[in-house]
């Protein structure tokens, strides 16, 4: 496996016809690491994607993947970087005619000279790593949503693509199979350790999954950073919509005007205040490698750490000191049993 790269994003800005979606979008997405875009309905998110991965063209900015502005590059340079992509769609986009090997192998037929034999191993490979082995010869109509987003992530990874894009990857499945799904994602990212962007509005993943956050509100990227920097905003945009709740400025179809947020921030008197109590990041599961994106991230965080809000860098130490404590605690516990098992020759004795 490749591992992830940088994805640089720069003033970027897209409109169809005279409508504007957003404008001036600016972030870096870390070689390696999670990160999740949220926002309201409508603001732009998938549109976000799109334009990543070249298939919509914005009329301003940069984006910057190996050296080369995908916005500003040959036809045929982008064909080249959209191989670096694996793509989970909403709805797992597989061919309603073929079945999931079939589908898993498709991209390697398209893009690839390989034989079917080594086809075969990247297939059962690929399929394995989502937990669809043995399931190779079903059609995509005779099993369950969570089992063709599955197969579509399993789609997503035959090209060993450096990164890999989640189109609201939990829409249509109920609250346990996203935490399996949510699960999954962590450690794929363990075993790739490719560069994850993820666009939900699952509050659950948001708060459990990514190492960074970005918010689409208002036709711009109203904050993006390390996760604990949008969890412990005090920001009444981030407050209602990890909430959910109905008073602030998310209207129900847009974006509501600003004196009638005010007036319902007044009524509600600092009811609004308060965020939800912050989550611990998932972790790997047992016998899964630990994610390179870690040590990187920790790094990063620690030396941008004076740029960030008071409360983010309080949640930041206190994870910092937890992962510590318990990594202490498991190098102790292993260091017990090695006394406890000793060589042969203690024991006997």
């Amino acid at each position: 496996m490749t591992a992830g790269v940088e994805v640089r994003v720069e003033g970027l800005s897209k409109s169809f016809g005279k409508s504007n979606i957003w404008s001036d979008v600016t972030l870096t997405l870390p070689p390696g690491e999670v990160s999740v875009l949220l926002g309201p309905s409508g603001t732009g998110k998938s549109v976000f994607l799109k334009s990543l991965i070249g298939l919509l063209k914005p009329e301003k900015g940069s984006i910057i993947i190996h050296d080369t502005d995908l916005v500003k590059c040959s036809e045929h340079r982008l064909y080249e970087i959209r191989k670096l992509f694996g793509v989970l769609f909403q709805d797992g986009a597989l061919f309603g005619s073929m079945n999931l090997f079939d589908n898993i192998a498709f991209p390697l037929r398209e893009h690839t000279k390989k034989k079917e034999g080594e086809i075969r191993d990247i297939v059962m490979e690929k399929m394995t790593m989502v937990g669809l082995a043995g399931d190779e010869m079903k059609l995509p109509g005779e099993i369950s949503g969570g089992m063709r987003k599955r197969a579509g992530l399993a789609r997503a990874l035959v090209l060993d693509p450096e990164i890999i894009l989640f189109d609201e990857p939990d829409s249509g499945l109920d609250p346990v199979r996203t935490a399996y799904l949510n699960q999954l994602i962590i450690d794929l990212n363990a075993q790739t350790d490719s560069t994850f962007l993820i666009v939900t509005h699952d509050i659950n993943t948001a708060q459990t999954v990514p190492d960074n956050i970005g918010l689409l509100y208002r036709k711009h990227l109203a904050m993006f950073g390390p996760r604990e920097v949008l969890l412990t905003s005090e920001e009444p945009v981030v407050s209602q919509f990890l909430n959910g709740r109905r008073q602030g400025p998310i209207g129900m179809s847009e974006e509501k005007d600003s004196e009638q947020a005010a007036r319902e921030m007044e009524e509600m008197d600092g009811e609004l205040a308060g965020l939800p109590a912050m989550k611990p990041q998932i972790a790997v599961s047992p016998g899964v490698p630990e994610r390179k994106a870690v040590g990187r991230r920790q790094a990063r965080v620690q030396d941008m750490m004076h740029e960030l809000p008071e409360n983010a860098q309080r949640a930041i130490k206190e994870s910092l000191d937890k992962e510590g404590a318990a990594k202490s605690a498991s190098q102790a516990q292993s260091q017990a049993r090695h006394r406890d098992d000793g060589p042969p020759t203690e024991r006997i004795r």
